[in-house]
C-alpha cells in the first residue's frame, strides 16, 4: 500500500463520494479520508485486505477525516478483524455511527478496540 487509493478523484463532482486511504506513518495501519459508502467500498475493502495481509499484533485504522461510514463499511471492518489470526484492530476517531453499528451487530467483538 505505497500510494493512496483514491475513488472518485481528488476533487469529486457534487454528489460523488471520494475515499483516500494511505499508510499511517510510524506505525502499522491505515488512515482514511472521505466517505465509506457503496461508491467507495471497493477501495475500502482493498485497503482492509492489505491491512490484514500486513497485520502483526495491533493494526491501527485512523478515521478522524471520515465523514460517514455505512453499515457495509463497518461490516467489512468487522469481518477483517474477525479473520485476523491474532491481535486486534484499533479504530481511532471514527464517525459516530461506527461504534453504534459495531455494538448493535457485533457486541463483545474483542478484535476491535474503538478509541474516541
Amino acid at each position: 500500500m505505497d500510494a493512496p487509493h483514491v475513488v472518485g478523484g481528488p476533487a469529486p463532482a457534487p454528489g460523488r463520494a471520494a475515499l483516500e486511504v494511505s499508510p499511517l506513518p510510524g506505525r502499522p495501519g491505515i488512515r482514511a479520508r472521505g466517505e465509506i459508502s457503496v461508491l467507495t467500498r471497493p477501495s475500502w475493502e482493498q485497503a482492509l485486505s492489505e491491512l490484514a495481509r500486513r497485520h502483526a499484533d495491533v493494526s491501527y485504522v485512523e478515521l478522524s477525516d471520515v465523514a460517514f461510514v455505512d453499515v457495509a463499511g463497518v461490516t467489512a471492518l468487522a469481518v477483517t478483524a474477525m479473520n485476523l489470526p491474532d491481535g486486534k484492530v484499533v479504530v481511532e476517531n471514527p464517525p459516530p455511527q461506527l461504534p453504534r453499528v459495531l455494538e448493535m451487530f457485533w457486541p463483545g467483538l474483542d478484535r476491535i478496540e474503538v478509541a474516541l
